[in-house]
Formats: structure tokens, sequence, C-alpha cells
């Protein structure tokens, strides 16, 4: 399907599963593509200790993830870049250019941006006051051993939470959940833990760290103060785009929403919304992204 004009068919900036699966898919058709990611393919699933909403029988992020991997490196189109980040991306009529940080640039005549999301930090949101420059891990990244017996501060009530207990479901963790009131919503699964001590806050204070332990001052949804000891702190308040610079428009939120970008960029995964950052939809979102490619190259999306 390239000539001359291009690299590639298609260019996938981004391995996880949406990227993965856009590859995967694109070679079903016949379309050559370059997945470029700086990391290993589907990172983040081999810190997923317990899976109960995706297909195939996978209890656990690694197991889908090896699946996933020995799959797509098996797929003789699909030219994976790993260990590369792209530093722009570029639309015009003709095609798409995307540089990377080695200053190489390659082009296609389509490209999907599945780049996901990273952890948001307490400097990020309004709720929390940190010490200038800290940098906290999210829960899902917290391993058993290191944190059985220990009381945990963790900060937001985001879904991570049920997934990290549903995975140590013998585990003596406490976990003192701080979050805010938009997060109401999303602690009823994890409410009659008897591991969770819920701890809703207007604001929180942290202090600096004494050695491994960690304070807070928090001020409670109707005006009481407390402080809050334990023995560490993680983050569970949610993730915020990472999407490469150039031509990509962002919302408000900083999400790129798939139909306000250029015709020739394609958005996939969880890069598109806040609402849809399940596994699923990103393997779905990943497979519909190659196809919206191939047929729009031979003009057949108009004809349905």
């Amino acid at each position: 399907m390239a000539d001359t004009l291009y690299d590639t068919d298609l260019i996938i900036i981004g391995g996880g599963p949406a990227g993965c699966a856009a590859a995967r898919m694109a070679a079903s058709v016949g379309m050559r593509s370059i997945l470029i990611e700086p990391d290993r393919l589907c990172r983040n699933l081999y810190r997923i200790p317990a899976l109960n909403n995706v297909l195939g029988g996978y209890t656990t992020g690694p197991e889908l993830a090896d699946s996933i991997v020995a799959e797509l490196k098996s797929t003789e189109l699909c030219r994976l870049e790993l260990g590369r980040h792209v530093t722009e991306l570029r639309a015009d009529e003709a095609r798409v250019t995307v540089t990377v940080d080695t200053g190489a640039r390659l082009t296609a005549p389509y490209a999907i941006v599945a780049t996901g999301v990273g952890p948001l930090q307490p400097r990020d949101v309004t709720w929390i006051t940190a010490p200038s420059g800290l940098t906290l891990p999210p829960l899902w990244q917290a391993e058993a051993d290191d944190t059985e017996g220990r009381a945990l501060l963790v900060l937001g009530g985001d879904r991570p939470i049920g997934t990290f207990l549903r995975a140590n479901p013998t585990t003596d963790t406490r976990l003192l959940v701080a979050y805010p009131a938009a997060d109401e919503y999303k602690i009823d699964e994890i409410r009659e833990d008897s591991r969770v001590t819920l701890l809703p806050v207007e604001h929180l204070t942290l202090g600096p760290a004494a050695g491994t332990a960690v304070a807070a001052e928090a001020m409670g949804q109707g005006g009481t103060g407390q402080t809050i000891t334990a023995d560490a702190a993680y983050l569970s308040i949610g993730n915020a785009p990472t999407a490469p610079s150039g031509d990509l428009t962002r919302g408000a939120d900083g999400y790129c929403p798939p139909t306000d970008q250029h015709p020739r960029v394609i958005v996939a995964g969880d890069l598109r919304s806040a609402r849809f950052q399940r596994i699923m939809t990103a393997l779905g979102s990943g497979s519909e992204a190659a196809l919206q490619a191939y047929y729009a190259a031979r003009e057949l999306l108009a004809d349905g």
C-alpha cells in the first residue's frame, strides 16, 4: 500500500493496548506500520495485578500483556521502534510527519496517536498542598510485599484502589483514603472493605517526609481538622493526557477528542477521554482506528 512518498502506511504512537491493537489490525488488512514506544510494550499492563473486565480469561495484567506482546512481535508488517519517543507530530493535506528524539522524521498517510495518560501528582490538583518537587508513586505500582502490615495514605479515590484490594485479598495493609467531594462516586466499591478508612477532605497539606513516614493535615468536608500519619503515601488522584506536541487538538481538560483532529490524525485509547479509560475500550478503539485509516486510504469512508 505504501509508495515512495511515505516511509510506511501507518505510524502508531504509543505501545499500550490501543497502539498494539492498531498495529495488529493494520497488519490483518495488509497495512505496514511503524509503532513508536519510549518504554516496553504494554508497560502499564505489567503493573496491574488483577483483572476482572477483559475477555479471554486473563486474570492479571502481566498475563494479558505477555499475550499481546508475543502476538505483536510476530506481526511481520509492524516495525517496532522501542526506546524512542515522539517530539513532534505534524499533519498537512498530503501526509503526517513524525519527529522522534533522534531527530529522524518518519512519514505516512495517517498516524494513530495512542499515548494514553500518566498519573497526576499532588501539584496538579488544587485540593492538595505539598512540598515543592514532591513526586509520589501511584497505588497500582505498590508491591504487596512492601506494603504488608503497613498503613498507607492514599491521595484520591480513583478506582485503582479497588484493583489493589482485589489483587491482595489477604493483605493486612491499611489504606487511609483521603479524597475530595468530586471522588465520592468512585469509592463505592471500597466503602465496605474493612482495610479502608475513608477520609473525605476539603483540603490536605502534606508535611515534609520524615524518613519513610508521612504526615498530613486534613481539613474535613465538614470543616473539622485532623492530623493523618502513615508509613507511606501513594496516589490515586487520576491521570493526565500525555500527547506529543504539534498538530493535535486538545480540549480544556487536556484530552484529544477524536472528532476535533486533523483528518490524517486518529486518536485512540485513553487519550480520547477520561470516561473511557478501560483496557477493553482501548483495544477496541485501537482496532477501529486502524480500520479508519485503512478505509480512508481507499476513500471508502463516505460510502460506509
